[in-house]
């Protein structure tokens, strides 16, 4: 068999009006982990035409399949194409055209996902972690906040990106940067 006709993850297209009126729920019972795009409905043509409505769909499969057994599924779906997915980390980010400004963008908290595809783990990068830290940094300066609970509790309750990264990997610094930063204010006022 050609093995560059196998591969894990495959994406295609849907069009609402040739797709099935259940075919969200024909996914969900696949039991493939998927990623369903927001609605298409701005994208351009380089004629700067209105393209037609439409849905990107990504499957990621936990052994490799070929074109062939994935056309089958996306069939059921009225999936339209088969389109190999090189990296899923960046198909994930595609379906946003979150590294696409020249595109129309969409909202990421419209992706849905299916059968335990984890969008929010997917579509972030190491560069957007950086951000938010400095974020987090710039609103304690501008909010006198020494304390890593209180941040946490913020973040917890209004930015929930600043949360994941707290919870997950920015702890290390922003408690480092809380300390000394509690360090010097309180080092100062001794003097």
């Amino acid at each position: 068999m050609d093995n560059k006709r196998r591969t894990r993850n495959w994406g295609t297209l849907v069009y609402p009006e040739s797709a099935p009126e259940n075919w969200r729920d024909i996914l969900e019972e696949i039991h493939v982990p998927a990623l369903v795009s927001p609605l298409h409905d701005m994208d351009l043509t380089k004629e700067g035409e209105l393209k037609k409505e439409h849905y990107h769909v990504m499957l990621m499969f936990e052994g490799v399949k070929t074109d062939e057994q994935v056309k089958e599924l996306f069939s059921q779906i009225g999936g339209v194409g088969v389109e190999k997915i090189n990296s899923a980390k960046a198909y994930a980010r595609y379906l946003c055209h979150l590294d696409n400004p020249d595109k129309a963008q969409y909202n990421p908290d419209d992706v849905l996902y299916f059968s335990g595809a984890d969008y929010d783990s997917m579509m972030h990068l190491a560069s957007d972690k950086y951000k938010a830290i400095s974020e987090m940094i710039d609103f304690c300066i501008e909010n006198g906040i020494d304390s890593f609970a209180t941040l946490i509790v913020y973040a917890k309750e209004n930015r929930i990106d600043w949360f994941q990264i707290l919870c997950d990997t920015g702890t290390l610094p922003i408690v480092q940067f809380l300390k000394s930063r509690y360090w010097e204010i309180n080092h100062a006022e001794r003097k």
